[in-house]
Parts: structure tokens; sequence; C-alpha cells
């Protein structure tokens, strides 16, 4: 018990709550046991002239002084030295803002909880910025959100009820977010610590309103409370077992006193107890207007009076209820507050929401059940906040704030609902971007007339961990808990190059001098030939030119039509015949095909070199006779290293075995030093310098091809002809390999 002789403090189980309104402030004190909740004091000040107006401080020192009487006349009544003060801030201190946000969707990705919960973050970050932008300089601010409420999701732009699962184009959420500022947390403490007392708990005071008049049960329901004061009306409205949106109007019983004192000619006290006497006994209401005429008329007159106020007051209240309730009505409305008391706002309220009358009531002390209090003191529908702030605080045990750590940062989060990881993350200064795990841009362009993408790759959402456990940003968090967001990764966004483009297509295989070029299409990009290695932008226009004239190619080798034959498939062919993908060209000197060799091609200086070496080695082979093959071999070659120009089945005449031995010697330093280059089943494959040479068997090292797992006979091709795994292989051998059933 509290009023036990000699306390000097109050029990760590008892609350002090102090209800700071505009006509008045109420304390009390109470204690919790089990699930009731026991007043033992009660206090009850009435401020000495308009100290508030609104809801709103005017005069801090009148307030002040206020609070200062309550708390000495508790502290008489029980005995104790009160230290610690749970508060409400009024809900005209909230700020509520309107957003609508929308994204772009990724082709063929669903929907999902992060996206979902990372959009309506990205709401209430955007309701807060727009808050902040309407405030001066001087007025920045750090705001805590207390609660959001979404009107409608969208996807592509048409209202659906769940955005989970689907696909589309785009995807948005309009919603209403509400915040506390900081501001005024700082001068609800800067009051209390002028009055000597210390802030145990501040909640606000729609939630507090709610957990008496509203239990958690009752809020899967879509209902709405509204706390009417003197200065302010504060709306709260619940939905699916929370509380998802604030709202407040600054009209309440106030302007029904005022229009009171202004008809009859009276001081803004007389009024309010004017007010405060309409009854339905009959009796007449008596007072002295400020002429000192004595008036007496009756509660009908008075309401008659006050009737185009009350009007005002329930469409104001009204369309605030529908604006904050997605424009529809919601299921029931619960009226509290000394300005409830009005006659005939209930049915005015009813009629401008659209809801039958029997839907609006007003609620009093009687609702509380687990309240127990003495039945003289707060019974009416005043009574409802005082005891909520009571209830509240002792509910949360006295924890308004708490703190919790995001990526090793101390975070300050502010207890008035279910906190989430995004409530965390928000504060922290981390955006949605960091969430969403998004695709690289896709590349647009067209080929060939055709209009082609090339997708970027998948992004990589976010990690997020509490206590290191993987969690979500819908997940409740509690003090303490250590949060950290590994930031999502972005995909790269789609490229190609015009190589890339070119292996798109089959090439034209072309041998010549005992060697196999590769010849892919030609790529140009927007009027220009391009290189192999430029990529293709945006909107480009790409043409690949497939077909080639044994003239073209004969051109690109720098090679004179007149001195060589051409076959095409192994069939003759023309200078303009028309070479096609997949086809195979094969050029032979006629000097190597009967005419002395006079236009045979030379060899290159590296060739020219291993010869040289090799004539000096073997005695067999006669110097004049290489000087004469060198002195015939005037054509000019412009390949490479491994690209060497002795032409597959030359010959020649008189010492055309000599020759060959010769230059199977070349090939083999050639695959000893450089290693050789061979064409398998299509593709180019480079096979690094090898001292013995290669044989056929090797190739499977260089290749994906499985041996282990027969699917008929394998099948050896070796430049056209059957081959076998000892066969020695070269620069420019075409090979074939694949399974015969």
């Amino acid at each position: 018990m509290l009023l036990n002789e000699g306390l000097t403090s109050l029990p760590e189980d008892a609350v002090f709550a102090l209800d700071i309104g505009t006509r008045t402030i109420i304390g009390v004190v109470g204690v919790q046991k089990d699930e009731q909740f026991i007043v033992h004091a009660v206090e009850i000040y009435v401020h000495n002239g308009r100290a508030m107006m609104d809801g709103q401080i005017h005069d801090i020192n009148k307030v002040v002084q206020g609070i200062k009487k309550v708390k000495e006349a508790l502290e008489k009544k029980l005995g104790v030295k009160l230290t610690r003060a749970a508060i409400a801030a009024a809900g005209r201190v909230l700020r509520t803002c309107r957003v609508m946000v929308e994204r772009k969707l990724e082709e063929g990705r669903e929907i999902d909880s992060q996206f979902i919960g990372a959009l309506e973050m990205e709401g209430i970050h955007k309701a807060q910025l727009q808050i902040d932008s309407s405030l001066s300089e001087n007025e920045k601010d750090q705001f805590y959100c207390v609660g959001y409420s979404v009107i409608n999701y969208y996807l592509n732009d048409y209202v659906i009820s769940s955005l989970s699962g689907h696909k589309g184009n785009t995807a948005a959420v309009d919603m209403m977010a509400t915040f506390l500022p900081q501001t005024v947390v700082d001068s609800l403490y800067t009051v209390m610590e002028r009055s000597g007392l210390e802030v145990a708990y501040l909640t606000l005071e729609p939630i507090a309103a709610l957990n008496i008049a509203i239990p958690k049960e009752l809020r899967l329901l879509n209902l709405a409370l509204v706390d009417i004061g003197a200065g302010t009306s504060d709306i709260a409205i619940t939905k699916s077992g929370t509380v998802v949106a604030y709202a407040m109007v600054p009209v309440a019983g106030d302007e029904v006193t005022e229009a009171i004192a202004q008809h009859y000619l009276v001081d803004f006290n007389t009024a309010e107890k004017i007010k405060l006497s309409i009854n339905d006994s009959g009796k007449p209401i008596t007072f002295t207007d400020i002429l000192d005429n004595q008036v007496s008329v009756s509660s009908d007159e008075v309401n008659t009076v006050i009737h185009p106020v009350v009007e005002q007051l329930a469409s104001t209240i009204a369309e605030k209820v529908l604006e904050y309730n997605g424009g529809k009505a919601p299921n029931a409305i619960f009226l509290v507050g000394g300005g409830s008391q009005v006659q005939g706002l209930c049915e005015a309220v009813s009629r401008f929401v659209g809801l039958p009358k029997e839907r609006v009531a007003v609620r009093n002390r009687s609702i509380a059940k687990n309240v127990i209090a003495d039945e003289g003191v707060l019974n009416g529908p005043d009574s409802i906040t005082p005891l909520g702030i009571l209830v509240t605080a002792a509910m949360a045990k006295e924890q308004d704030f708490f703190y919790v750590t995001v990526n090793g940062s101390k975070v300050r989060m502010y207890n008035s609902r279910k906190m989430t990881v995004a409530d965390a993350l928000i504060l922290a200064g981390i955006s949605s971007e960091q969430l969403i795990g998004r695709s690289g841009k896709t590349l647009r362009f067209s080929l060939n007339n055709r209009e082609t993408t090339i997708r970027g790759e998948l992004g990589e959402p976010a990690e997020i961990y509490v206590n290191n456990e993987r969690s979500r940003l819908n997940e409740n968090i509690q003090p303490g808990d250590e949060i950290k967001v590994i930031p999502a990764k972005k995909g790269q966004d789609g490229s190609i190059t015009a190589s890339a483009i070119q292996k798109e297509y089959q090439p034209v295989y072309f041998t010549y001098n005992d060697h196999t070029e590769t010849i892919y299409p030609q790529v140009i990009i927007n009027g220009v030939q391009a290189l192999p290695d430029t990529s293709i932008q945006e909107g480009d226009r790409v043409e690949v030119i497939m077909e080639y004239t044994l003239d073209e190619i004969s051109r690109l080798y720098e090679m004179d039509l007149s001195a060589w034959e051409f076959t095409i498939n192994g069939m003759p062919c023309e200078k303009n015949t028309r070479v096609m993908p997949g086809d195979h060209v094969r050029a032979m000197s006629k000097a190597l095909s009967g005419n002395g060799g006079k236009n045979e091609p030379a060899l290159d200086e590296n060739t020219k070199e291993l010869i040289k070496d090799e004539k000096s080695k073997d005695e067999s082979v006669k110097e004049e006779n290489v000087q004469t093959q060198e002195e015939k071999i005037n054509e000019p070659d412009n390949s490479s290293l491994n690209d060497t120009p002795v032409r597959e089945n030359a010959q020649r005449p008189g010492n055309d075995t000599d020759i060959k031995a010769l230059l199977t010697d070349i090939h083999q330093k050639l695959a000893e030093r450089d290693g050789i280059t061979v064409t398998i089943n299509g593709k180019a494959v480079n096979m690094p310098p090898k001292s013995n040479g290669y044989m056929f068997v090797d190739v499977f090292n260089y290749i994906d091809f499985d041996l282990s797992s027969p699917k008929g006979s394998i099948v050896l091709m070796l430049n056209g002809k059957s081959g076998n795994f000892t066969d020695k292989i070269k620069t420019g051998d075409i090979i074939e390999i694949f399974w015969k059933e």
C-alpha cells in the first residue's frame, strides 16, 4: 500500500501519471496488481487563466505552478515524496504527412516482403523529408515515426489489396505517416524538470486513451477513437491489431465555450460552467453576465445557441476520420474527453461519417473493468486519458525510450508501439536503396533491324541480422538488440561487345598455307565497322554482315586471285561466289600445283630462321636447294608466327619429300616454342608449348568431351579425314570429334 507512515519515496511498482491539459492538470497515483490497476490518489487542478490554448503551453510558469500544486497535494495525501512522473504528448504536437511512393519492377521478378517493407520504409522517409522541408532552417528536427497507415497499394496504376507474389511494371503505395518531433519531447522534459520531477515515461495521449477505451483484442477491428479535449481533438485509428494512423483537429470543447460566452456576454470561466450545467433535468441554468444582469436560461436554449458550433465540430472530426481511414468509415467511433459530453455531438458525428448512430458512442470509465478507483473520482469521459497514461506506463514498465545498435552505432527508439527493424534503420539513416538488390540496367539496341535486349545481372538484396540471426524489415525488436545490415549489391548492367555478337554466328573457315583462319561476320555499329572490343551502347543500330564474296576474302588477306586456286566446301568457285557462314574455303597456290613454284608465298622471318637451322643440321639437304626454294617463294603474307604460310598438300617436283620432312621439323619447333592453335568442332582452341609436339589424343585435355560415358562409337576426323589418337597435329588443323550410334 502507498499510505504507509514514514515512506520517503514512491515504491518502484507505483506510477505517478500526469495529464497536462488545456483546462486542467490531472495527477493520478496507482499501482498494478496482476491484471488490475488500483488508483490510490487523484488530484485535479484547473488552470488559473488561459495558461494553455489549443493544447499548447502559452505560459510555462503557470503550467509549472499547476504541476507543482498537483504534486504537492498528492504527496500530502499519500505521505510520500514524488520524484518521477509519466506524462503524455498531446496529439496536437504530432505531424502527419500523406505520400505516394512508386517503384519500377524488374521484369519477371515476384514482389516479396522485403520489397514491400522497403517500399513502405521509403514512404516513411519521404514523409519525414516533406515535413522537414516545410520547416525553416532553425526548426529542423529529428522525428520519431509513431505510426503509419497504408491507404492503398497499386500495381501497374491499379488499386490492389496486396502486392505480395505479384509481377508487373510498377508498384506503389499511398500511405500516411505520423511523427513526434524531438523538440516536443525536449520541451516536455524541460517543463517537468522545472517542476522538480523526472520523466519516468513518455507516451502519446491518443495511445493512452486507446489503452483504456479500446482493448488490444478489439484492435483487429477498424475503429476510431476521438479524444475531444478543451483545445484539440485527437484521433487514433486501429486496424489489424495496431494503431495505423493519428490525426488532430484544432477544434474542441473551447469552441463551444466561446460560443456561449459571446452569445450571453459572460467571461470564459462562466461560459464553461454554463456548458457543464447543460442537462436533461429541465432545471434552468442561472448566471450573471458582464453587465451584472442575472440571467436564467433552459438547457434547450443553450443547446440551440451551441448547435452550429457542435455541427462544425462534428463535421471537422468526421472529415479527418474519413481522410485518415482511407476515405471510408470505420466500423465504429468512440468519443472520449471532456468535450465529448456536449449534447448532440454523437448524433452529428455519425451523420457526417455515414454510420448508424449506435456505431458512435461516448466512452467513460465504466469500460475500464480492470481499473479500480474511488467511484466519485474520474468517472466521466474526461477520465480516460489520465487513467490511460497510468495504465500505459505501468504496462510498459516505464520504458519510453530504448536503445539498439545499427552497424555499431547507437539508435534511440521511441517505444510508442511495436518497433521493427525498419524503424531502427530509418533512424539510423539507412535508405531503401541500400536494402533492395537492384538488377543491372537492361541494354536495348537494334540488331539487324530487330529490337534486342541484354538483361543486367540480378542484384543481391541486403542481408539483415538481429543479434547475429537472419532477420527481416518487419521483425519486432527489443531494447539492446544489435542490428547489422549488409547493403544490397546492384547487378552488373547488361553489356555486349562486337566480338561477342560475332561469335553468335558460325564463321567461315579459310585454309591456306597449311593454316586455317576463322573469319567471323563483320559488325557494323551505326554505319561504322566496329573493332572486336567495341562495346554496344544503348540505342545503337547494329548490323551483322554474314556473307562474303571470294574476292572480299582475298582482299582481306592481300592475296592475288590470279595466283591462287580456291574451292568452297571442295567445289571450284569464282571470285564473285558468295561464301556463307559455316563454309570451308581452301586456297592453293598455283605455283605449288604445277607451275614451277614461281608464285609460291614467302615464308615469314621466324620460319626462315627455323629452316636455316634445320639446313645446317641436316647434311642430306643441300643449302643451294633450300635457297632455290626460298627464291621461288615471293608472295606476301601477313599472318602471325603460328600462321605458317606453307600450303597443305603442297606438290613440288624433284624434292617434295625433303621439303615435307623439313616442314614437319619446322612445325615441331614451332609447337615447342609457341604452342599451336587448332579448330575443334568449329571452335578455335589454343594449346600451350609442348616439347615433343602434340598428338590427336592431347586435345581432350583442352575440350569438354566426356570419354568416361560412351554414347556409341567415337569418331575422330582430322582435316576432313578419319584420324587416330596417335596422329600428329599442328597449327591450323581442323578436328572433329563426335559419337556415332
